[in-house]
């Protein structure tokens, strides 16, 4: 199902990459001139021309803010490059598994007991669904290994009965609170999907949490090549199916909970990215991973600018933004496989 054909002349890598930094680096200055109040993009480049209320603006409320946008998207996209490549299906996502339900539990958690407190920038909402994302996901390995190792149906059946339960045990954390109009508000905020301006530290920690997810998600590229060939031919070819399927598995998941700490639920970029850019560059994933990762922070980069625009002064939540552009696509995916096997 993910045997997109290679186009027939390749773009070079490096010509590509060096591209995508520039849009990126495009994009990124597009949206600190954006917003309610405009910064000119001469006065931008020339730092000298600013005011004073200029450079609170960009510097600290608004760059912190576009460099977690492009933090997440790249998270999600590469974290979706992953599970898709892991599941060999296009329709698989960061949350396949069950760790959008295991956040909203810590984020719950957070909301319920810990409101006032922080640590290195992060709100305990934030850190408890960092650890709720990964501890889901472990949790939904665990259940669906059995003795001959695990295989894609039982993670993916896993991982829909314990997001599910964890998904609807919200609304006892909603019954405990003494001002659950409270609670559900900030719930329904983080639960559509939002980027912030987080604290220098925050972006520090899940800046450092995301290069080490992509340094390991690299020899993992290969892995998913083989993996592509079937278990039984990869197992011939010497690789290590359990092994490697656990690597991918973390790897997604820290991913998933850096984006998550960020962000909230913010549906669809690891989605629609790592499947366009496989139309574009074909199946192989060494090819893929820098361009995904790229590409998914252009993608939340744009779609938070337009976010927090369109509407200007009000914001529109990125995630909310994200179904429109998802949606439509997810039900191409659809019928696209819909087609492909004769339904």
């Amino acid at each position: 199902m993910l045997g997109s054909p290679t186009p027939s002349r390749p773009i070079p890598l490096a010509i590509l990459v060096l591209l995508l930094i520039a849009v990126l680096a495009a994009s990124i200055l597009g949206s600190l001139a954006a917003g309610a109040v405009h910064v000119p993009l001469r006065a931008l480049i020339a730092h000298q021309a600013l005011t004073p209320m200029d450079r609170i603006i960009l510097f600290d409320l608004r760059l912190p803010r576009v460099l977690a946008s492009a933090l997440i998207g790249a998270a999600l996209a590469t974290a979706g490059l992953l599970f898709q490549g892991l599941f060999r299906n296009p329709m698989a996502d960061p949350y396949v598994i069950g760790s959008s339900g295991g956040a909203v539990v810590g984020a719950c958690i957070g909301i319920l007991f810990f409101s006032q407190a922080a640590f290195l920038g992060f709100s305990a909402t934030a850190l408890l669904a960092f650890a709720g994302s990964v501890v889901t996901m472990l949790l939904v390995y665990t259940l669906a290994r059995g003795t001959g190792g695990t295989n894609v149906v039982a993670l993916l059946l896993a991982g829909f009965a314990v997001s599910t339960m964890l998904m609807n045990s919200t609304y006892l954390f909603e019954l405990l609170d003494p001002d659950p109009a409270r609670s559900s508000a900030i719930l329904e905020t983080w639960l559509r999907g939002t980027v912030g301006t987080p604290g220098w530290p925050q972006l520090a920690v899940t800046s450092s949490l995301f290069a080490i997810a992509a340094v390991i998600a690299i020899p993992l590229m290969r892995r998913l090549n083989t993996l592509a060939l079937g278990d039984e031919y990869a197992q011939q070819l010497g690789l290590r199916i359990e092994r490697s399927r656990l690597a991918i598995i973390l790897t997604g998941s820290l991913l998933t909970a850096v984006a998550v700490s960020l962000g909230g639920l913010i549906g669809f970029a690891g989605l629609i990215v790592p499947h366009a850019a496989r139309m574009l560059l074909g199946p192989d994933h060494v090819r893929l991973l820098p361009v995904t990762a790229l590409a998914g922070a252009i993608f939340l980069v744009a779609a938070d600018t337009l976010a927090r625009t369109v509407l200007s002064p009000r914001e529109l939540p990125v995630g909310v933004l994200m179904v429109f552009v998802g949606g439509p696509f997810f039900l191409y995916l659809l019928r696209k496989s819909k087609q492909e096997y004769g339904l």
